[in-house]
């Protein structure tokens, strides 16, 4: 069984949260999981994250592999670099976990049409 990290949307309309799953890859978005990781809150600002390490780093070692997203927060959080430590064997206590994620700052619409501009001119 392929199992996957990836987010499983809960919450009203227009309103979502989510939640860290490990799921086997062929099953739907909503569908039987396997094991819950944590939330995720992205309409609170900032957006919130709690999640747990260990089921986290257990199921990384398992060969889960996280969803594109999934692997974007848990960089933003610190989660990739913790892992990467304990996978060379170093001590990673001095990482620390965040629980909040700042928002990016929105580029305007020049700037949007001015990177393809310039990515346009490289080619």
């Amino acid at each position: 069984m392929a199992v996957t990290i990836r987010l499983r949307r809960m919450g009203a309309k227009k309103r979502p949260m989510y939640r860290f799953v490990a799921i086997d890859s062929r099953r739907a978005r909503e569908g039987r999981f396997v094991d819950m990781l944590g939330h995720y809150n992205p309409i609170v600002r900032p957006a919130t994250i709690s999640i747990d390490e260990e089921k986290v780093f257990h199921w990384l070692k398992e060969g889960a592999t996280p969803s594109e997203t999934v692997h974007t927060l848990f960089s933003q959080i610190g989660i990739n670099e913790k892992w990467e430590l304990l996978k060379q064997g170093k001590d990673a206590t001095g990482v620390e976990i965040k629980t909040m994620i700042l928002e990016r700052k929105k580029r305007s619409r020049k700037a949007k049409k001015a990177s393809v501009t310039e990515e346009e001119a490289a080619k």
